[in-house]
């Protein structure tokens, strides 16, 4: 069990595995030398996207430049890394705005923090990514990235493209439609 810290990274990405309709979302963050792989929800990659573009908005607008622009991120179409297994899969995810250095700090855990008795990573990290003690309050697995404003704008747009080219919800009930339709609970269980 790991706290891995990336400040600052060289790569943050969301990236899939998988044909639309079956895909595993991962989040995966290297510094060059270490690579970290988690699992997370299409769902959880989609609202981290969305909240993080509300912060960049509303706390860095001038410094938050599109990938592409002048001054901004290049713009990462590359695939994850590969090979890599899964590290663990991501419970609980966190975004906070440190103000003094002006960065995005988002953090991933296996577990909800909050329920760790007397602290937890977020309050003391280990160093680097070293092992816990499995009775220790570091006995979980979390992953806190640091990014600067174009970093962050350049990971929303890739995860919001990403979640974006699967399948097209259903009009009705917003569940994905499959090629053949689905059973739509909104129109009493007939197909569309």
């Amino acid at each position: 069990m790991t706290f891995q810290e990336f400040d600052p990274v060289s790569r943050f990405v969301a990236g899939t595995v998988g044909p639309t309709g079956n895909r595993t979302f991962y989040l995966q963050a290297s510094d060059g030398r270490r690579v970290v792989t988690v699992a997370v929800e299409k769902q959880q990659v989609s609202i981290l996207a969305d909240r993080i573009n509300d912060v960049l908005d509303q706390l860095a607008p001038a410094t938050a430049i599109e990938p592409g622009q002048p001054g901004g991120a290049r713009e990462d179409t590359e695939p994850l890394e590969t090979p890599f297994e899964e590290d663990w899969r991501v419970q609980t995810l966190s975004l906070a705005w440190d103000e003094g250095r002006q960065r995005l700090v988002i953090e991933c855990h296996d577990h909800d923090p909050d329920e760790l008795e007397g602290g937890g990573p977020a309050d003391e990290p280990v160093a680097g990514g070293a092992e816990a003690d499995e009775d220790s309050p570091f006995s979980r697995n979390s992953l806190r990235v640091t990014l600067d404003p174009p970093q962050a704008r350049a990971f929303a747009r890739r995860s919001l493209s990403i979640v974006a080219a699967g399948r097209p919800p259903c009009p009705f009930c917003g569940g994905p439609l499959d090629p053949t339709g689905h059973i739509c609970p909104r129109a009493n269980g007939y197909r569309r």
